[in-house]
């Protein structure tokens, strides 16, 4: 069954479906500045409108998602595109900020079909190929995520930004009529439980599982510092360079290398240790901001600091997913919910500290930042969890 409801176009779909609808929560990013003057409000605020978009996001894991363990997974993933199409239009006829931060925070909670495209995907790979099948399905995010920011930030150059949401509503449109026809019907048909007992479960998931917990913390540092940059690029850029978000969009488009190297990352996660990968994560997330804030003057800087950044995130992304999605398949969607949860309150933290950072002490304020976060991420990956764990095997002998 799981063969041939998961062969290799089935997963590209899966994949062009997480880039479509999870580009709904990064379009604001390359724009904040075309909102701000739109609006007339302040950087703060606006980082704060993006900070609700991804707060709706994690709200979103947190209540919506767990639900495809109980649900039939297609049906949810198929109600959770109309109410993104919805949200969308809301965001692109705003007359007023507070309009407009009302349709951010509904984005990120209506665009979460994605992590259930996930675990849905994980559930149907065979075993082995799991890995494999979850990177293939996450480059699809991060395309989505790195064609946001430039589709966004090109078309503001151009046209009124609020023309990206009605893009965005478009596109989620046709994609819907594909689904209808395409993607694999749920092969689970009974389930034993109801919404109110199964969430009441997730804190107990969370207690049982340390490595759930470290996976959740890992996502939230390098989503975060992910995030720290690129709330801030288009506000640097502006002051370096004197360029605006269609530059900023442009740059997305370096992150293409963490796309190609997401099937070989999950590759790699299948044969070595997610450990091992994740620590790379951390790793490569701190050089890069180590070249931002010593090469950050010099666009070449950008540029290779661009790159190691979306190769550290992709490496934790996809080692975490890897390794999550192994503990018990009856529970992947409420294992996905915690990890994302963790991931995009990073992120929304990220950003809007951020751009406080950047409005007190400029760019090198938002450098030390992330590397504060990150030494975080070292401690709790190298030292804490790892000495959890001996204490764990000490305690069960």
């Amino acid at each position: 069954m799981k063969n041939k409801a998961l062969n290799r176009s089935t997963t590209l779909l899966m994949a062009v479906s997480a880039a479509i609808v999870v580009a709904n929560i990064n379009y604001i990013q390359p724009i904040e500045a075309d909102i701000a003057s739109q609006y007339q409000v302040s950087n703060a605020i606006i980082g704060a409108v993006a900070m609700l978009t991804q707060l709706g996001y994690a709200f979103g894991l947190l209540l919506i998602v767990p639900m495809g363990d109980i649900v039939n997974r297609r049906t949810l993933i198929m109600r959770m595109l109309v109410l993104a199409i919805i949200s969308a239009l809301l965001a692109f006829v705003a007359p007023n900020i507070w309009v407009y931060a009302i349709a951010s925070l509904l984005i990120g909670i209506t665009s979460v079909a994605p992590q259930i495209i996930i675990p849905y995907a994980g559930f149907l790979a065979p075993v082995g190929q799991r890995g494999q099948v979850l990177g293939n399905v996450l480059s699809g995010l991060l395309v989505g995520v790195l064609l946001s920011r430039t589709v966004s930030g090109v078309l503001a150059s151009y046209l009124p930004w609020q023309a990206v949401y009605l893009i965005a509503a478009i596109m989620i449109a046709l994609l819907w009529v594909v689904l209808w026809r395409k993607l694999p019907h749920d092969p689970v048909t009974q389930h034993a439980t109801n919404y109110r007992t199964m969430i009441k479960t997730v804190p107990a998931l969370v207690k049982k599982y340390p490595v759930l917990r470290a996976s959740a913390i890992n996502g939230f540092v390098l989503f975060g510092v992910s995030n720290i940059f690129w709330a801030t690029l288009v506000f640097y850029l502006q002051h370096q360079y004197h360029w605006g978000s269609r530059e900023a969009g442009l740059l997305a488009l370096l992150g293409v290398t963490g796309v190609l190297a997401a099937p070989l990352i999950g590759r790699l996660a299948d044969r070595f240790k997610p450990n091992t990968i994740i620590g790379l994560g951390l790793v490569l997330s701190t050089i890069a901001y180590l070249i931002f804030d010593v090469f950050g003057t010099h666009i070449a800087g950008l540029i290779v600091g661009i790159i190691v950044l979306d190769l550290g995130t992709q490496f934790g992304q996809v080692a975490n997913q890897t390794r999550i999605q192994g503990i018990d398949p009856k529970a992947s969607s409420r294992f996905n919910s915690v990890f994302m949860f963790g991931y995009f309150m990073g992120g929304a933290l990220g950003s809007f500290f951020g751009n406080l950072l950047w409005g007190a002490f400029g760019w090198h304020g938002v450098c030390g930042l992330a590397i504060i976060v990150l030494l975080v991420g070292f401690y709790a990956h190298y030292i804490h969890y790892p000495r959890l764990a001996r204490r764990t095997v000490t305690m069960n002998h």
